[in-house]
C-alpha cells in the first residue's frame, strides 16, 4: 500500500485535537485529516463525528515537502454518498434584465448603446433624487462650509 497523493486508503483514527484527527495506516505512517476535510457540513467539535480508534477511509490530499501527509474523509466518499450542504438556489436567468425604476424590462431587441443610454439616465434620476433628499435632511439646498465659526 503505497501512500500517495489521490490514493484512497483506510486507517485508524490515533488522536484527535481541535483542529483534526491523526490516522495511521498499516504500515505505520501518519497523516492527518483538517477538521474541515471531515465532512462537507460544518462541524463545530471534531468528536461529534470522530473517536480515536475507529477506522476510517481517507484520500490522501497532498504530501508537502517535508513528508506531512493531508487527508480528507469527505473527498473519499463516493459522490451520492458525499452529503453536501444545502443552499437555496437563485432561479437562473436566461437573459439580462435591464433597471427601469421599480420595473424590470428584458433587452430583447436593445443594442448595447441602447442598454447603455437607459443605464446612464436612470442613473442620473437616482443621482439626482439623492442629491435632494441629501439637501432636504440638511435644510439648505448647499451643503455647508467651515463648520463652527465664532463671529
Amino acid at each position: 500500500m503505497a501512500v500517495e497523493i489521490g490514493a484512497i486508503l483506510e486507517g485508524k483514527v490515533t488522536g484527535i485535537t481541535n483542529f483534526g484527527a491523526f490516522v495511521e495506516f498499516p504500515d505505520k505512517t501518519t497523516g492527518m485529516v483538517h477538521i474541515s476535510e471531515v465532512s462537507s457540513s460544518f462541524i463545530k467539535d471534531i468528536n461529534e463525528k470522530l473517536s480515536v480508534g475507529d477506522t476510517v477511509k481517507v484520500k490522501v490530499i497532498d504530501i508537502n515537502e517535508k513528508g506531512k501527509i493531508a487527508l480528507s474523509i469527505k473527498k473519499a466518499l463516493p459522490q451520492e454518498e458525499e452529503v453536501k450542504p444545502k443552499r437555496t438556489e437563485r432561479p437562473r436567468r436566461s437573459q439580462p434584465q435591464v433597471w427601469t425604476g421599480n420595473q424590470r424590462t428584458e433587452p430583447e431587441n436593445m443594442s448595447f448603446e441602447d442598454m447603455m443610454a437607459r443605464f446612464k439616465t436612470v442613473s442620473d434620476e437616482k443621482m439626482s433624487d439623492l442629491k435632494k433628499n441629501s439637501a432636504a435632511k440638511r435644510g439648505t439646498s448647499t451643503p455647508r462650509r467651515g463648520g463652527n465659526q465664532r463671529g
